[in-house]
C-alpha cells in the first residue's frame, strides 16, 4: 500500500507522540480519529439522559483548570524503559 504523506506533518506526530516509526505514528493518529468520532457518536445522543440528568451527573465544584495545573507533566506513546 502507497500513502502519499506530508513529510512534515508526519514528523511533528511523531514528536508529538513520541514514536521513532512512521507507522506507529499513523497507527496511533488513525486510532485517536476513531476513538474521537465514536466519543463524538456517544456524547450526540446525550448519553440517553435529560439535560437535569446530565446537570446532575457531575460536582458542581469540579475545577478542571484546576486540575490541570496541578496534574505532573506525561510522555505518552512510548513506555519509560526499565531499569
Amino acid at each position: 500500500m502507497t500513502l502519499h504523506i506530508d513529510e512534515g506533518l508526519l514528523n511533528r506526530a511523531m514528536k508529538v507522540a513520541g514514536v521513532e516509526s512512521k507507522t506507529s505514528a499513523v497507527d496511533l493518529a488513525l486510532r485517536e480519529y476513531v476513538r474521537r468520532g465514536e466519543l463524538v457518536r456517544v456524547l450526540s445522543t446525550g448519553l440517553q439522559k435529560s439535560p437535569e440528568d446530565l446537570r446532575n451527573m457531575f460536582d458542581p465544584d469540579y475545577d478542571l483548570e484546576a486540575l490541570r495545573l496541578n496534574e505532573p507533566s506525561r510522555s505518552y506513546g512510548r513506555k519509560p524503559s526499565a531499569g
